[in-house]
């Protein structure tokens, strides 16, 4: 089976709208290889198959965050309607609407993508958690380090006592005798 879409291709459509990743019918449309009208068309068909946790509409001002965001959503910035968007499970759900041999290829590719996302978040919250500890082993570590570096710096700043002799005749300058006073020679 060759790839229909690639996976970048997908997850450069993957939008992130009240802390859901979404995609937008009209990219699905356009991976699907419809029009957007028939996909809408099939969905209010089909209206129980998605819930809101599946599939949701825009508010004015979250189409227009993401069309200010997003150039290549300038096609949306004057239509009159609010565009559906649908999250993992509503294009899953998409797939028993849409029976084209095209739209089944498509969505295992953006089940695959929703997948690997998913993957790539737990990962980063590994590797989040593993740096924070690492952070506070190596706070603690150098903690010593910082209060010794401290302790050195209070000791540089004392005034320090002077080693040595202080002459206390006045010098004579270089190259100029000495004039000794002479009493009672005559």
């Amino acid at each position: 089976m060759s790839n229909v879409v690639t996976m970048e291709t997908i997850a450069g459509k993957i939008h992130l709208i009240r802390e859901i990743k979404v995609m937008l019918d009209a990219d699905l449309a356009e991976l699907y290889g419809v029009t957007t009208k028939a996909l809408n068309q099939a969905v209010t068909r089909n209206e129980q198959r998605f819930p809101p946790d599946f599939m949701f509409r825009l508010a004015k001002e979250e189409k227009q965050e993401l069309v200010t965001n997003c150039d290549r959503l300038d096609r949306l910035k004057h239509s009159s309607t609010l565009p559906r968007v649908f999250t993992e499970q509503g294009v899953a759900m998409l797939s028993s609407v849409l029976r084209s041999e095209r739209a089944i290829r498509v969505n295992i590719q953006i089940m695959r993508v929703f997948t690997r996302l998913r993957r790539m978040v737990i990962d980063n919250k590994e590797l989040r958690k593993e740096v924070e500890e690492l952070k506070q082993i190596t706070d603690e570590r150098f903690q010593i380090v910082f209060e010794t570096l401290d302790q050195l710096l209070h000791v540089e700043n004392t005034p320090k006592k002077k080693i040595g002799f202080i002459v206390k005749e006045k010098l004579s300058k270089y190259g100029e005798k000495k004039q000794v006073s002479r009493k009672g020679t005559g």
